[in-house]
């Protein structure tokens, strides 16, 4: 049983999608660019907990929706809205943090994980398949985004029991090099990687532009 952790936060008006908003604002001259922003947030959510859904019905996986920007109860209401039904929150600190945090879940209970965000159009099953095939001959599964970080981390069997050799310290998180930096670790803890396919996140209003109808 694989674990597939989605990471996302509350849309909320000027606390997701900034990035965006700015560039609505900026390109569109939209007075109302926060709240479109935040709508677009929402669908990619939508969208990406219709494809974990789908996916469980046919894989042993394990969907999990890991909350920012809500308490515990609102957290849950949000997670059966989606219908992820186990719900956490991502607590605070730095994105490697936050990850570690959730590998963790998968830690205690000997689990092999995926985690995957949630600004992703481009989201198939097809995708999420490969993973976790690939999760089973590999230590870590690494989804490239074109921005040089990644949109998929997966966490095998064998190294999911070793958290001390996760390839997440000193990761420059935000930067161009997180994929590769993340990637290095690996190879000095002599850890086997597999890459998936190469997604591109939306953040800003160049990565919206190709899904305008």
């Amino acid at each position: 049983m694989v674990q597939i952790v989605v990471m996302a936060r509350w849309p909320s008006p000027g606390r997701c999608k900034r990035r965006l908003s700015r560039d609505l604002n900026h390109e569109l001259g939209l007075a109302n660019s926060s709240e479109r922003a935040t709508r677009i947030q929402g669908r990619l959510t939508q969208h990406t907990a219709a494809v974990v859904r789908g996916l469980a019905g046919a894989m042993e996986i394990e969907p999990v929706l890991a909350v920012s920007g809500l308490g515990p109860r609102a957290a849950t209401r949000w997670g059966q809205q989606l219908g992820l039904g186990q719900v956490r929150l991502q607590g605070r600190g730095q994105l490697g943090t936050r990850l570690r945090r959730q590998l963790m879940h998968g830690h205690r209970h000997n689990r092999p994980c995926l985690v995957i965000g949630t600004d992703l159009p481009e989201l198939n099953p097809d995708d999420l398949r490969q993973a976790v095939e690939r999760l089973k001959q590999h230590d870590l599964v690494l989804g490239p985004a074109s921005d040089g970080g990644y949109w998929l981390l997966g966490i095998g069997a064998s190294l999911i029991r070793s958290p001390q050799l996760w390839p997440l310290i000193g990761i420059p998180w935000g930067g161009p090099r997180v994929l590769e930096a993340t990637l290095e670790a690996a190879r000095r803890r002599q850890l086997s990687s597999a890459l998936v396919p190469q997604r591109n996140d939306l953040d800003h209003w160049s990565d919206l532009m190709p899904w305008q109808g």
